[in-house]
């Protein structure tokens, strides 16, 4: 089973007990930062996310079958008050829990019913190498983005290209991704940046990153570099948990090959993985 179908029956299993992101990810047997990543590639929407949809559904089923304790619903489906469950329950149905219970009936509510992530065909990965690696040094542009919002870590990218040449005591001729730092929502930091040897020539306006010493597991992304996300998707959701590894908390590295070619975005890359 993926790892992404074993969250999903552990949150299904357990709505009515208390569910947090690291206890989810604990029962799963991987990290925090592995499973957060992992759950918003394949299920499309972040963990916690998915956790309050099926609770308010539930709730709202409930509320059509006549249940009338909505503090009760509201308390089961995590919320602290009447009042955060009714703004959370509108939000999501743009209907008040009192009309769905007035109404009898869910029709026309959107419900979040449990899923199960399909099998998707995932690209061949090579076989990957091992690589210790010691304190990495980035400097550069980052954002706050979604895996999917491949749009704004494009234009990091031309963003930070004219800069890349203003930072001194580079290690490589050639910038590298930083994954680093995802929130409960599936949110992370990405760092278009340039290694260095300190920060030293760095512009002062571009952000720092300490990134320490770590073991990977590196792998060859040889396709169009749009398509990243799904041998992403391949390594987290499959071939870290077959291995019996865990991806560490820590953060993602995208190395450039040489043949990097910025504007047909062929040439290749390297994921390096960091193993917990």
């Amino acid at each position: 089973m993926s790892l992404t179908n074993r969250a999903l029956w552990t949150i299904d299993r357990n709505l009515d007990r208390e569910l947090t992101l690291a206890g989810i990810a604990q029962a799963c047997g991987v990290s925090r930062h592995h499973l957060a990543h992992t759950f918003r590639e394949v299920a499309g929407r972040p963990v916690m996310d998915y956790v309050r949809a099926r609770r308010l559904s539930d709730a709202a089923q409930a509320l059509a079958r006549g249940a009338d304790d909505i503090l009760g619903l509201a308390l089961e489906s995590g919320y602290a008050s009447h009042e955060a469950f009714s703004r959370a329950f509108r939000a999501q149905f743009d209907l008040t829990p009192e009309a769905v219970r007035r109404r009898g009936a869910t029709d026309g509510l959107t419900l979040a019913t449990p899923l199960t992530a399909a099998s998707r065909t995932a690209p061949p990965l090579p076989d990957p190498r091992f690589e210790a690696a010691g304190e990495i040094l980035a400097a550069g542009l980052s954002r706050r983005c979604a895996f999917e919002d491949g749009p704004t870590i494009t234009g990091l990218w031309r963003q930070f290209a004219p800069r890349f040449g203003e930072v001194g005591n580079r290690v490589q001729p050639i910038p590298i991704g930083v994954v680093a730092d995802p929130d409960d929502d599936g949110l992370f930091d990405y760092m278009a940046a340039a290694e260095v040897r300190d920060f030293f020539e760095a512009p002062s306006d571009l952000g720092r990153r300490r990134i320490a010493p770590r073991d990977y597991v590196v792998f060859a992304h040889a396709d169009h570099v749009s398509t990243i996300r799904q041998t992403y998707g391949a390594i987290w959701n499959d071939w870290l948990p077959d291995h019996g590894l865990k991806l560490a908390d820590a953060p993602s590295l995208e190395r450039h090959m040489p043949t990097f070619d910025t504007l047909t975005g062929f040439g290749g890359l390297e994921l390096w993985i960091p193993l917990g």
